[in-house]
């Protein structure tokens, strides 16, 4: 009787790691993909300051706690904003 609990419990872990989705690996960035250096000033700043220059392509702005896809864009420049509304990091993705 042990040993069928035993059984049961090991297929339902088994049928439960199945389910997870494989996060796929980010590649590795060896280049400026996004041209994220071009906006490198703007590191500080108030986010705010984003509504004042002309952003043409793939941008995405990522507040704190706000949920965001997981998908990598070389070519997609993200704005990460702090809890201060600054911005706190640029990076390709």
């Amino acid at each position: 009787m042990h040993e069928n609990k035993e059984m049961k419990k090991l297929i339902f872990l088994l049928a439960l790691a199945s389910c997870t989705e494989a996060v796929p690996p980010v590649p590795p960035i060896s280049e400026d993909t996004c041209n994220a250096a071009r906006y490198t000033d703007l590191i500080g700043q108030d986010a705010t300051a984003l509504e004042k220059i002309m952003l043409l392509g793939k941008v995405r702005v990522i507040r704190p706690g706000q949920a965001v896809t997981m998908d990598f864009l070389q070519d997609r420049i993200n704005f990460v904003i702090d809890e201060g509304n600054d911005i706190a990091s640029i990076r390709c993705g």
